[in-house]
């Protein structure tokens, strides 16, 4: 392989019913950083049908080229479909890096289309950067149960690929005077050609707890040491308006389900506040909240690694601490009219 006939950073834009997924846009900010680094211009490519009005919005996330394949047949995604489009794309224009959201769908075209190109393929990264001596993407991830970081290199294959988790890098302002490229391509592909069809679309109406929305979490750990403790977390939650979550150690010993899991096997999220209450901060946990933007520890350990994340830290045990919490906050609330504000 010719590895350098390969150029550029490209951006996976997935898009539903014509609307971008979050997960983009901020690849778009981590990818902008990439491409500034190895001088190459940052493009984005779209798959859909009807999607021609999304190139502006990409451009103003930070691409300088928006590569685009309109199409009925892509209307929904299928992995035939979308695979046969990004080969087209990748096997004509060869970038050197191509990024994609680590959602159900970027998950499942990216290892489709790392087997059809014979490259390799990092999932759920968290960190990105790049080697420029050697123009390599190196791709971290925790590894060994989140116990160490592990950086992943493809040196001998092109494109340079990776999923990476929603949450974890952050998008751009918008800027609505950029100007960029827009490149459409067509693409031959049949209805009845496809070997799978689309037969209904059933959106989920469960009312799940959606952690990754919240702006104030508090997030408990194995060391409240009993799920009778960890019930206090919930009146602190209730008096401050915050979402309760856990460690995979808290979910596994059945304190809380699965959905309020926060870490690398769980959500990511990003809150104006966290707050995390005798937990350790293990990196496959600290990796699914370091973007908050102020995190507050409360651990009997000084020597606990969540307080190298934490923007204030309290040492002591939680249970002395959080009742004392509680009671502030509601005289705080009784003094606000019965509201905590968080603007």
């Amino acid at each position: 392989m010719k590895l350098d006939e390969y150029r550029g950073v490209w951006i996976f834009i997935e898009q539903n019913d014509s609307k971008i997924e979050g997960v983009s846009l901020e690849l778009l900010g981590a990818g902008r950083k990439l491409a500034d680094k190895l001088q190459v211009p940052l493009s984005g490519f779209l798959l859909g049908s009807g999607i021609k009005g999304l190139a502006g919005q990409v451009i103003s996330y930070g691409a300088d080229l928006v590569f685009m394949i309109d199409h009925p047949v892509l209307k929904q995604y299928r992995t035939e479909s979308y695979m046969k489009g990004v080969m087209l794309l990748a096997e004509k224009y060869k970038p050197e890096i191509i990024l994609y959201g680590a959602t159900p769908n970027g998950k499942d075209l990216a290892s489709a289309v790392a087997t059809d190109l014979n490259t390799g393929l990092t999932a759920d990264t968290t960190m990105l950067d790049v080697d420029l001596e050697n123009r390599l993407l190196e791709a971290s991830r925790p590894a060994f149960g989140g116990n160490i970081m592990a950086t992943i290199l493809c040196k001998k294959h092109r494109p340079q690929m990776a999923t990476v988790r929603p949450k974890v890098m952050k998008a751009l302002a918008p800027d609505s005077g950029r100007v960029g490229k827009i490149i459409e391509e067509n693409i031959s592909l049949k209805e009845e050609d496809m070997r799978t069809k689309v037969l209904q679309i059933v959106n989920d109406v469960t009312k799940k707890a959606n952690l990754a929305d919240a702006h104030v979490i508090v997030c408990g750990g194995k060391g409240m040491g009993d799920i009778q403790n960890f019930q206090i977390l919930y009146d602190l939650a209730e008096t401050i308006g915050a979402s309760v979550g856990g460690t995979r150690d808290v979910v596994e010993a059945g304190w809380l389900p699965h959905e309020l899991q926060i870490g690398q096997t769980g959500e990511t999220v990003t809150p104006k506040i966290y707050i995390a209450i005798a937990l350790s901060g293990a990196i496959q946990h600290v990796v699914g909240m370091k973007n908050s933007d102020l995190i507050i520890a409360i651990n009997k350990d000084p020597n606990a690694p969540i307080f190298d994340v934490a923007t204030y830290g309290i040492v002591g045990d939680a249970m002395e601490i959080v009742p004392k919490l509680i009671e502030q906050f509601k005289q705080i609330r009784n003094e606000k009219g019965g509201e905590i504000s968080y603007a």
